[in-house]
């Protein structure tokens, strides 16, 4: 059986993957990690909670160690690009991890924190930047940041950096790489868009595909109730009262609509914290980190700010709102049966959102079981009437305008460059991985 030592990675990364109790790669870590040592570009096709960013960061940490060298003043050897504030702290956290006990430097950049003191810690140079691209672009205009230093270039979540309408800014900051570079491209599915990008962008890569495009995790248990609108509230917390749910995520389609399930829930005994668009980085940090360490056990989320949720554990994924773009139902689901556990999905469906259900599945060419409705038949969307009813009407982009926008983002505003949270939260200036990362 394959072990991380059969790689070649260097002395003090195995150690911290012991200390992390890393003993067998995942199949994405089996077959990234060799190609990238090999200096090859790759195009990895998997979905969130299959060990990527092992795959891209171990052999990340192995070059830049055994290829010894500072970067120059306002550059970096490695940029990571991430589509949300959440993954790209957590793609950081994860740098220090495994770089623990290396000499190396990291720096995240991304909105809602002071523009001055992220400047500040890119001035002498890091070995890693990890960034959301409206904010780093922000810095590069302002040449705070030169990327003409880098040698690793990773586009992590491609697909949802086209869906957060990142795709032109993604473009420009291209445009200020070196020619001679490693290029990573890692995405759950491959839109058209995507799949020029990548052409454009990889030169004879090495393609790994660890989960089919746009199917659902095999472990997950995914049952569909129908429900009216207005007793959902009450559906989930009959659920949350009779099932054996340890941990779980709540999804809402709306920041107001994640808001008020909040409140809800709090004030029927059910602690639980909201995670979106609206919360200052502060804020979304201390609910991320009290999820993870259990402390609380319920999350309610958006689909924006829960791409970067990766906790194991969440044995529940609640679709209070069936998502209107049927791809997130995949990554929603995502979060569940990872690390070899089982997972269950339960989605709450109106009358009026059977259209996302039939969009779903053709997807996801599965089924979706339906289940009883525990509250009984007077609370349940009568089929006849479910399918007569008029269909929500999907939600029309207005020109000129990226599709976060339409619940998590202010108009006119980068979904990364919202109000600044007058320094709270995580401290920006880059530090040595040595000093462990206290988020973990």
């Amino acid at each position: 059986m394959q072990n991380f030592e059969s790689f070649g990675l260097v002395a003090p990364i195995l150690k911290a993957l012991t200390a992390e109790n890393y003993v067998t790669p995942t199949p994405i870590q089996a077959q990234a990690i060799p190609e990238v040592l090999k200096g090859r570009d790759l195009l990895g096709l998997a979905q969130t909670g299959t060990g990527k960013t092992a795959a891209f960061a171990l052999p990340i940490l192995n070059h830049l160690t055994i290829n010894k060298r500072r970067a120059g003043p306002k550059a970096c050897r490695t940029l990571v690009l991430s589509p949300t504030r959440e993954l790209a702290s957590q793609i950081e956290a994860s740098f220090r991890t495994y770089g623990r006990h290396l000499p190396l430097t990291a720096a995240v950049i991304f909105g809602g924190m002071p523009m001055g003191r992220q400047i500040r810690s890119l001035q002498g140079g890091v070995d890693i930047i990890v960034a959301t691209p409206g904010r780093l672009l922000d810095l590069v205009n302002q040449r705070a940041v030169t990327l003409s230093e880098v040698e690793i270039f990773v586009l992590d979540e491609a697909d949802q950096m086209l869906d957060m309408g990142f795709i032109n800014d993604i473009r420009k900051l291209m445009t200020g790489l070196p020619k001679q570079r490693q290029n990573l491209f890692f995405s759950a599915t491959m839109p058209r868009e995507m799949s020029d990008l990548s052409s454009s962008m990889l030169k004879d890569p090495a393609r790994v595909t660890v989960t089919p495009v746009s199917s659902t995790v095999e472990r997950i248990d995914q049952s569909v109730i129908f429900c009216e609108q207005p007793h959902k509230q009450i559906l989930l917390h009959k659920l949350l009262d009779t099932l054996p749910i340890k941990r779980a995520l709540v999804f809402s389609r709306t920041k107001h609509g994640a808001d008020r399930i909040v409140k809800n829930l709090n004030a029927a005994g059910h602690p639980a914290d909201a995670i979106h668009g609206n919360k200052s980085q502060a804020q979304r940090e201390r609910a991320l980190l009290a999820f993870r360490n259990g402390q609380s056990r319920l999350l309610v989320a958006t689909d924006i700010a829960a791409r970067g949720i990766d906790v194991d554990g969440v044995t529940h994924v609640i679709n209070f709102d069936l998502p209107n773009v049927p791809e997130s139902y995949v990554h929603r689901i995502g979060r569940t049966a990872r690390a070899g556990a089982d997972g269950h999905a339960i989605s709450f469906c109106g009358r009026d959102e059977r259209s996302y259900l039939r969009d779903i599945e053709r997807v996801t060419r599965n089924r979706v079981p339906v289940v009883d409705n525990p509250l009984g038949p007077n609370f349940v969307a009568a089929p006849g009437a479910v399918d007569d009813a008029p269909r929500a009407a999907k939600p029309q982009r207005p020109q000129g305008k990226r599709p976060d926008q339409r619940s998590d983002a202010r108009p006119g505003q980068r979904p990364d460059a919202r109000k600044p949270s007058n320094g709270a939260g995580r401290p920006q200036a880059a530090k040595a991985f040595g000093n462990r990362h206290q988020g973990r």
